[in-house]
């Protein structure tokens, strides 16, 4: 199979995913208790106002109705409706919230290849000894603590304890805007104190979603190191007298990387949907918090939004993991059978 007729063939393959991940959102929204024109009216609303945001939003619709109608809206006019907590077109509060939530989440990314996948090369090559037991033990830490009492504790060390990290807010420093990524537009108005400011509230958020990845990373990058170094090829590259670290990099770990790449795939769109937690400990202003907010106020147009806006990010990520692993492997262009 060509790579173009195999990339068209993915993309052809995120619509049924896209359409059940819709379907989902919308039928957990129509069978929840809570009332959400109630919600959005308030308690002391008088039954006719209620009623008017009910034929207003469709709600009395019956599911497949409500979700035509979305659908419509979304096709015709990209618009995901509008969020009654804020009064604001929802794309509208994606587009204003989407580039701190990605910020974060890049950065988090390239700080949990930067330690996950160098981490799993050393326990692999120090297997059972004491470097691997520690690495082990700072992976399984990463994969098993919660993310808001990692970020509770991180507060408290580094801002409560030792106060030399801020704990809340992206930036303290007023800035003019151009592009909303706060990094990128500090570089743009030259203003270097205020992009120090922005990497020092960068770090704990950061660090902490990082954290959980690179435990995943580890594991996974150690698992297929150590079983490319017991294969054939690595015993008949020692055997011939290659200098170590040329059969560890050049041999080794060209391909034990593959693995690691699919889960670094799944875990860019997990950092981009995980940090509602993450976003309301750190006061980060980015789509989790404001969907956390849509939780609690029963915004149905604003969970929804953000939830579409995941699912296609995540798709989208792991589109671009498998044109690169079919890049490296063309095997899994035919069902991993070699032609």
């Amino acid at each position: 199979m060509r790579l173009h007729t195999y990339i068209l063939r993915r993309l052809l393959l995120l619509v049924p995913v896209l359409a059940g991940v819709l379907v989902l959102v919308f039928v957990i929204a129509y069978v929840i208790p809570a009332d959400p024109a109630r919600a959005w009216a308030g308690q002391r609303a008088r039954p006719d106002q209620v009623e008017a945001l009910r034929e207003r939003y469709h709600l009395n619709d019956p599911l497949h109705m409500q979700i035509y109608y979305y659908l419509e809206g979304l096709f015709r006019r990209f618009d995901l409706g509008v969020s009654p907590t804020t009064g604001r077109p929802v794309t509208q509060d994606l587009k204003a919230f989407f580039p701190a939530t990605f910020e974060l989440a890049f950065v988090a990314f390239i700080l949990a290849i930067l330690m996950g996948i160098p981490l799993g090369v050393i326990s692999a090559l120090r297997r059972n000894r004491p470097a691997d037991h520690f690495t082990r033990v700072v992976a399984l830490a990463g994969v098993s603590t919660p993310l808001f009492w990692s970020a509770l504790l991180l507060q408290f060390l580094f801002y409560y304890k030792w106060p030399i990290l801020p704990a809340m807010g992206r930036l303290s420093i007023e800035i003019e805007r151009f592009t909303g990524f706060v990094l990128i537009d500090c570089i743009l108005n030259w203003n270097w104190a205020a992009f120090g400011d922005a990497v020092l509230h960068m770090i704990l958020p950061a660090f902490t979603l990082a954290f959980y990845s690179m435990g995943y990373l580890v594991r996974i990058t150690r698992g297929s190191m150590l079983e490319v170094l017991e294969s054939e090829y690595v015993n008949t590259a020692k055997a011939k007298g290659l200098p170590r670290r040329i059969v560890v990099y050049r041999h080794a770990l060209k391909n034990a990387i593959i693995p690691p790449i699919t889960v670094l795939g799944v875990n860019f769109g997990w950092l981009l949907g995980g940090t509602v937690l993450l976003e309301t400990v750190f006061a980060w202003p980015g789509m989790g918090r404001y969907a956390a907010g849509s939780i609690v106020q029963v915004d149905l147009p604003a969970v929804v939004g953000y939830t579409l806006v995941v699912a296609i990010v995540m798709l989208l990520s792991n589109l671009i993991v498998d044109i690169v692993y079919s890049i490296i492997d063309p095997r899994v262009r035919v069902g991993g059978k070699a032609k």
